[in-house]
């Protein structure tokens, strides 16, 4: 299915707070208009755009124009600096590049970056240099091409938190129309229960995998998307009730910094008309998922799986409270856990997780970090480290690159980021691995209050009260030596932590 599917006066989304609401079948025209301006500016199918553009209904003309259109869509972060954007868009090879008014200031650079862009398009109000994306749209007819309709692909690029971006490249667009290819992610959406009567919370930017991913799969089913412009945790629990929010996703540190709300907003709020939230994107403590299924009862499902697509896990609330901590069983592709001499390890035992029997995918102009991730039997791998149980089920550790080696034992930095988390007084931590004379490598922490204290005796209790929490719950390899407290953390904002950043900072201070 797809927009013009469905009946013409369906709401399709609505955007938050501002209010702003397009039906399916404004959205279906807008659509169409796109795919003709860029059918009319000589792309066909298989070329590529790019689009910068915040949560907004022109986001979604675009991305569903360029979907009509067979072409490969590459939304970038808005929160890219001049240079990172330009890298993307000149790796992706984008014909064509949307620019949001509000980045305008990214322009010169981007400009000057990226001269095999041959048509560039402002998207809200004017830039020097660009073409009006209304007029350009404008000019063109509300009705579908005048051909049968490949579906396009989009080519997303990994949030960096490891270093450079790197594109996820997809398979060139070939057999099958827009009417008869339902994606796998809408499949699986109706195996949970979503159809044309769900009303969906997408509270994270649409230029990331999962909201991109998830709300265009809304639309293929028919249902409300409502699309929050920018996260606050009162917010997102005020339009649950407001529009009968039946389905939603999160990242962790939504949910903590719900659960930080004060006592009479979380009790005021109704969630009532939930029926299924889901998380992922990163790793939830255990203690901060447990009070989460104690606030909305057995709602709150989970899924494991990354931009690239090569597998899949899934546990509803039931599977989790009999095995907490697990990210579930496999729906898409087998998992196998590697050993480091590339033999596949029995359960309980960690090793890397690869997947074997889905998606394969390759980092676009990339064969070496390609080649990085796969083994020689073809496995992929997202780079995390983890087990199965004897049942199948998958529980990860942490991501290989964030391992710290101190004393010859290897430590894993989530198990101590879970603990922190779960600490009253803390909002948000990061723990990496800082260099030790004797130790090799000890674990440091940087803390983000949920009150920063006013002077440095309170900051120093605070690092104390810390160290002594720690020290009743985890085993002294794990315990962090020093703790630094921040005002912020560096995670996008899809709650991956951008701790490569952190970590050279800390370096860059040494």
């Amino acid at each position: 299915m797809y927009p013009g599917a469905h009946a013409a006066d369906r709401p399709a989304f609505t955007f938050a707070p501002s209010g702003a609401t397009w039906t399916y079948g404004m959205l279906d025209a807008a659509a169409n208009r796109v795919s003709r301006m860029l059918r009319a500016a000589g792309l066909k199918t298989g070329d590529h755009i790019a689009l910068c553009v915040e949560n907004s209904p022109a986001f979604y003309a675009i991305a569903w124009g360029a979907h009509y259109a067979g072409l490969i869509y590459t939304a970038c972060s808005t929160s890219l600096t001049g240079e990172e954007l330009s890298y993307i868009v000149a790796d992706c090879a984008a014909s064509v590049c949307f620019l949001s008014t509000r980045y305008a200031d990214k322009a010169d650079e981007l400009d000057a970056a990226t001269p095999n862009v041959r048509l560039r398009i402002a998207v809200g109000g004017p830039i020097d240099g660009y073409e009006d994306f209304d007029a350009l749209v404008a000019a063109q007819e509300p009705t579908p091409l005048d051909e049968a309709r490949i579906p396009g692909r989009d080519m997303l690029y990994s949030s960096g938190t490891t270093g450079r971006p790197k594109g996820i490249e997809p398979a060139i667009p070939e057999e099958g129309t827009l009417e008869d290819t339902p994606s796998i992610l809408t499949q699986i959406l109706v195996a949970v229960g979503m159809d044309a009567d769900t009303v969906y919370l997408s509270p994270a930017p649409l230029y990331h995998a999962a909201p991109l991913r998830f709300t265009m799969s809304v639309h293929q089913l028919g249902g409300h998307c409502i699309v929050m412009e920018k996260w606050d945790a009162k917010l997102a629990l005020d339009l649950i009730a407001r529009y009968g929010v039946t389905h939603a996703q999160f990242v962790p540190t939504m949910f903590i910094r719900m659960l930080r709300l004060p006592d009479d907003v979380r009790a005021e709020a109704d969630t009532s008309s939930l029926k299924l939230a889901i998380h992922a994107a990163a790793p939830c403590p255990v203690e901060v998922k447990r009070q989460m299924l104690a606030w909305w009862g057995p709602k709150i499902h989970e899924y494991y799986a990354g931009t690239e697509g090569v597998g899949l896990t899934w546990v509803t609330p039931e599977q989790w409270l009999a095995k907490p901590g697990t990210v579930g069983k496999s729906v898409v592709g087998v998992p196998h856990i590697v050993g480091p001499d590339g033999e596949e390890l029995p359960p309980g035992v960690d090793g890397a997780v690869y997947f074997s029997d889905g998606p394969v995918f390759q980092y676009h102009n990339d064969p070496e970090k390609t080649a990085a991730i796969t083994n020689d039997r073809g496995w992929q791998t997202f780079g995390d480290i983890g087990h199965v149980d004897e049942d199948g089920f998958l529980y990860l550790t942490d991501r290989a690159s964030y391992m710290i080696i101190s004393g010859g034992v290897n430590v894993y930095p989530q198990e101590t980021e879970d603990v922190l988390q779960t600490h009253p007084k803390v909002l948000d931590a990061a723990v990496f691995g800082v260099p030790h004379d004797e130790m090799g490598e000890v674990v440091h922490a940087v803390v983000q209050p949920l009150e920063f204290p006013e002077t440095d005796d309170e900051a120093a209790a605070l690092e104390a009260e810390l160290v002594a929490y720690c020290a009743e719950r985890l085993a002294p390899l794990k315990r962090p030596r020093t703790i630094e407290l921040r005002a912020e953390l560096p995670r996008t904002e899809t709650g991956k932590l951008l701790k490569r950043l952190l970590k050279d900072e800390y370096a860059a201070s040494r």
